[in-house]
């Protein structure tokens, strides 16, 4: 990606993801709403809620990317830490955040706004908070850390409001191309002459497997548009140099 393009991370935090029993929806809604901006998504991680952890990581991500986000861990339950360890990981106290703590002790009926739910109204001194349009509890930036629901339509919310607050680079473009009964091993050779050929482009093969046909999607990836239509013309002359039919476009379903 070109130089000017700011960075990414992601840190999917909670052991029910690591479990299995909740599958995570964030990553690719993240991922294509940070590409529409010129941010790409360097890394994402997945860790479980471990204090330590949490705090390491966080610290790690922050001195490495331009933008880290974290989903998950902001409830209201005991195992809802990510914003205490957001605190630690800054070396701040963490306190109620006057807003928040107004406006969520005004949506509750007298009495109802307890200590559970006080806990989500509670983040780092400091924190800048992220609003959403469907819970009165917000998410929370401090530093370039930004830290959201885990729910994804609250999320989804999240970022939304978010979004437009952002410093971007050039929009991060995609070309693609495909075929049917192509395996990697056969185009492998060829596709690495063409990478070499545009390094400014991300070039990926992706082999897929459906009861239509098996095949291998192309695509090329990067804010150099014009080199990421060259190389999918090319990519394409490859497959009907192996008399397979190239379809633009990356494969449905």
């Amino acid at each position: 990606m070109a130089a000017t393009n700011p960075t990414a991370c992601l840190l999917v935090i909670g052991n029910e993801v690591l479990s299995g029993r909740t599958q995570d929806a964030n990553i690719r809604f993240l991922a294509v709403g940070l590409g529409e901006l010129g941010i790409p998504l360097r890394e994402v991680r997945v860790i479980p809620d471990v204090p330590r952890t949490i705090i390491d990581t966080v610290n790690e991500a922050r001195a490495k990317f331009d933008y880290v986000f974290t989903t998950g861990g902001i409830g209201p339950t005991h195992d809802d830490i990510t914003s205490e360890c957001v605190a630690a990981a800054f070396g701040v106290p963490w306190e109620p955040h006057p807003v928040a703590w107004a406006r969520m002790d005004r949506s509750y009926r007298q009495g109802d706004f307890n200590a559970a739910r006080q806990r989500m109204a509670t983040m780092p001194r400091g924190a800048t908070l992220i609003d959403n349009a469907l819970s009165v509890a917000p998410g929370f930036q401090i530093g370039n850390v930004y830290v959201m629901a885990g729910v994804p339509r609250v999320m989804q919310s999240m970022f939304e409001w978010l979004a437009p607050t952002l410093r971007g680079g050039p929009k991060i473009e995609s070309r693609a191309v495909h075929a049917i009964a192509l395996p990697e091993g056969v185009i492998a050779e060829g596709l690495g002459a063409i990478q070499a050929r545009y390094p400014q482009i991300d070039l990926g093969s992706y082999p897929f497997y459906r009861p239509g046909g098996n095949g291998v999607a192309l695509v090329a990836k990067g804010t150099d548009v014009a080199a990421a239509e060259a190389a999918i013309a090319e990519v394409t002359a490859l497959i009907a140099g192996f008399g397979k039919v190239p379809i633009p476009g990356e494969p449905e379903g």
